[in-house]
């Protein structure tokens, strides 16, 4: 068994492997993903054949987020998956670790350290096209201060990850509050668009922000991953229709970075 970094081909692998286990990843993640920490996507291989995949992306000095924890299925059971995610936690240092974890592995994650601190909810719906003003697509330009922002949300600064995840692209665009106070990004994803993160002083202006963002690819099906406290947000999506899909335990190992309530949504459940 051989444990060493991915290259950008094989994040791209990885995320097939992710859409086979339905979970729908965006149309251009890979790039966006592996900006953001070059040095945290991990890969095992058994006879020259990768078997699993981990990533432990470090956003800034205190804050890394694990995801895209994976084994094939025919290496199942013979702990190849545990080794390389043991391998991959060292990327974080003394760094606090998040992540978005299926409910039936709490327990597996408790016993490496990860401690819950609630859970991250999926809502499905349609979107239907709203007051969009005071909302304007996002150009490269707005592009900091929107990190900023987004830092100040989430108490953390993802600066290389939002860096490329913010920048409009053929399948990921960027609304903003011209006053900027929110923004919201949408993605095409294998099934329908997933809107992450969106940034809003309310769950009223983040459901303005996540019609606008949807009505740029219209006529999609649309995914929103939300705090399991964001009551707000939740019940408005609840008024139009949407319903919970699926659910992760948000765990941490270490001290939780302390973000507000206006984090209304994340960004994906790979890179918190």
């Amino acid at each position: 068994m051989i444990l060493r970094n991915m290259s950008l081909a094989e994040v791209e692998m990885v995320l097939d492997w992710a859409a086979a286990e339905g979970w729908n990843p965006g149309l251009d993640d890979a790039e966006a993903f592996h900006a953001a920490d070059p040095g945290g996507f991990f890969l095992a291989e058994v006879g020259g054949v990768p078997a699993a995949a981990v990533s432990v992306v470090n956003h800034d000095d205190r804050n890394a987020f694990l995801g895209l924890y994976i084994c094939r299925p025919g290496f199942r059971g013979q702990g190849i998956g545990f080794a390389l995610w043991q391998h991959a936690l060292r990327h974080a240092g003394d760094r606090a670790i998040g992540l978005d974890g299926v409910e039936a592995q709490q327990a597996n994650y408790m016993r490496s350290g990860f401690v819950r601190h609630g859970a991250t909810l999926r809502f499905g719906g349609q979107l239907r096209p709203g007051d969009t003003t005071g909302i304007v697509e996002v150009q490269p330009g707005d592009i900091d201060p929107l990190i900023t922002l987004d830092a100040k949300a989430g108490g953390l600064r993802r600066a290389a990850f939002l860096r490329r995840w913010l920048a409009p692209s053929a399948t990921r665009r960027t609304v903003r509050m011209q006053d900027g106070t929110g923004f919201a990004t949408v993605r095409q994803c294998r099934e329908g668009l997933k809107i992450g993160p969106i940034v809003a002083e309310s769950s009223a202006e983040a459901l303005r922000l996540a019609s606008a963002a949807a009505d740029i690819f219209p006529g999609s099906p649309v995914l929103i991953d939300i705090c399991d406290s964001n009551i707000g947000l939740r019940d408005l999506l609840r008024e139009r229709g949407f319903a919970p899909v699926f659910a992760t335990a948000r765990m941490y190992r270490g001290t939780a970075p302390k973000g507000t309530a206006h984090m209304q949504a994340i960004a994906s459940m790979e890179l918190g």
